[in-house]
């Protein structure tokens, strides 16, 4: 008996070193978001009760809250796993997201899910699976052509202290259609081909106060990606449809195979610290076999701080190619695929709020525009309280004349004003500016921090909008809710307040 309790003490030592040896670390990240907003004319229009105040159909006060959680599987340095989960943004009172009476809405979300690994006897990193990919950016510190999450492989290598190499293949849009053919008399299903895989090489280079990332990227777009053949919307609706065509279609439809290609630039020097400089310099085109749907341009910004004891002051400005004034050549603004970001120089014009609030109201990034900015970031004269202001002046590049080719995606020989291009946001993102159009954007954050992981943040913007209604201009578009009879342009404004608890 003594001998069997012995042994059976032995092997369950050994089961426990193993499973030692074996064990899973886990770590979790989470936030909490508690978001109130107060504003109107989200949409330059006048904010009536019919359409609320112009916020994508929301009332001029809402509430909301979103949850984010995270959790590692860590089994080594060389292999872990993370999935990602995000809860709402839930509206309060909002039955359609669970945050109405009795809660229990289904708004449980998959936001990433990956493993990472290392190819044993090497430092290559290899991370499989739905991550957030986003190109280089030092000025906006988010890029204008791809910043969001995406199911994709990248790699990353470092070769030594001053030179890496970063990878990957992304899938963006793919099967969406679902398998079956709408159309009765077409030989093809509905998501044939209607797929965008895309490549993209980055070499970052850093040397003693100097950093450049140099990087180039491709993608192929199958004919079913924009417009299906049963001649609907394709899957790419929403997001890439506003940032890779021209929005210059006419009654045709993009359903021929299309590639795209980005190469870009961007750095910074903080050799002369605490004075630092950061750019971007990006240009990309994509083409179709009809000439009038192709889309090419570039988009360059620049960045200019040095940081004292009390704050960093800033100038800052930026110009996008913009359409010429022939539609039959496409767009000269660049290609997007989805600019998904927090953009540094905007936190209500542009996407830049960090947390749940109002924001976009011109749109989702800069092409098509050019504009200059002053900011104080990070001004602090007591502990724990910070303060942001910024002052954009900005316009559009586009010729005036592109104008009256406005058009609706789905009612192509509808013409439409700016309004309804924010509204629907085809191929007119951010809001179509000319070069006679410009706007005015005025914003103040201030983060105080309650405790090591609760912050509050007190977040004022306003935006005046200036539009040309002349006949060369706007005045041969009806312009709904704008001019010629409409309700004219009303300048946007919103003040949120926010409670952020992250761990």
């Amino acid at each position: 008996m003594k001998k069997l309790m012995t042994l059976a003490l032995a092997a369950a030592m050994m089961l426990g070193a193993a499973t030692g040896a074996s064990a899973i670390d886990f770590k979790a990240k989470g936030q909490w978001i508690m978001s109130f907003d107060y504003g109107m004319h989200g949409n330059f229009g006048e904010s009536k009760a019919k359409n609320n105040s112009g916020f994508k159909n929301e009332d001029e006060f809402e509430a909301r809250q979103r949850v984010r959680l995270q959790l590692d599987a860590v089994a080594s340095e060389a292999l872990s796993g993370t999935v990602f989960f995000e809860i709402g943004d839930q509206v309060w009172g909002d039955n359609d997201n669970g945050g109405a009476l009795g809660a229990d809405g289904k708004v449980v979300e998959l936001k990433r899910a990956y493993i990472d690994w290392m190819v044993p006897q090497t430092d290559l990193k290899v991370r499989m699976g739905i991550q957030g990919i986003a190109l280089p950016s030092f000025t906006t510190n988010a890029s204008q052509i791809m910043d969001d999450d995406v199911a994709a492989i990248s790699l990353n290598y470092q070769f030594n202290e001053n030179v890496g190499l970063t990878a990957f293949w992304a899938r963006p849009y793919n099967d969406n259609a679902g398998y079956k053919s709408s159309d009765a008399g077409s030989t093809k299903w509905d998501n044939y081909m209607d797929n965008m895989d895309m490549f993209a090489v980055l070499l970052p280079l850093t040397f003693d106060g100097v950093k450049v990332t140099p990087w180039v990227m491709y993608a192929a777009m199958g004919p079913g990606m924009f417009d299906n053949f049963a001649k609907e919307p394709g899957n790419a609706w929403g997001r890439a449809s506003a940032g890779m065509q021209s929005g210059f279609k006419g009654t045709d439809w993009n359903d021929s195979y299309g590639n795209a290609f980005w190469a870009g630039v961007t750095g910074e020097v903080t050799y002369w610290d605490p004075f630092r400089i950061a750019w971007d310099v990006n240009y990309g085109s994509a083409s179709y076999e009809d000439q009038k749907m192709n889309r090419e341009g570039w988009l360059a910004s620049l960045l200019l701080e040095y940081k004292l004891d009390w704050g960093t002051p800033g100038l800052y400005g930026w110009y996008g190619s913009g359409d010429d004034s022939n539609p039959k050549n496409g767009s000269e603004r660049m290609p997007v695929v989805s600019a998904n970001g927090n953009n540094g120089f905007s936190n209500f014009a542009f996407n830049g709020n960090p947390y749940i609030a109002r924001e976009g109201v011109l749109g989702t990034n800069m092409t098509g525009t050019w504009g200059i900015g002053a900011r104080l970031k990070d001004v602090s004269f007591l502990e724990d309280l910070k303060h942001t202001l910024r002052v954009n002046f900005m316009g559009g590049t586009n010729a005036p004349k592109m104008a009256k080719y406005i058009r609706d995606y789905g009612n192509p020989y509808e013409k439409h004003g700016v309004s309804d291009v924010a509204q629907y946001a085809t191929a007119y993102d951010p809001i179509y500016l000319t070069t006679e159009d410009y706007a005015l954007e005025v914003g103040l954050t201030n983060t105080y921090k309650m405790y090591d992981n609760f912050t509050v943040m007190l977040d004022a913007a306003y935006v005046a909008l200036w539009l040309d209604d002349s006949r060369s201009t706007w005045g041969k578009n009806p312009m709904a809710n704008f001019a010629k009879g409409g309700d004219g342009v009303y300048d946007a404004w919103n003040v949120n307040l926010s409670f952020v608890y992250s761990f």
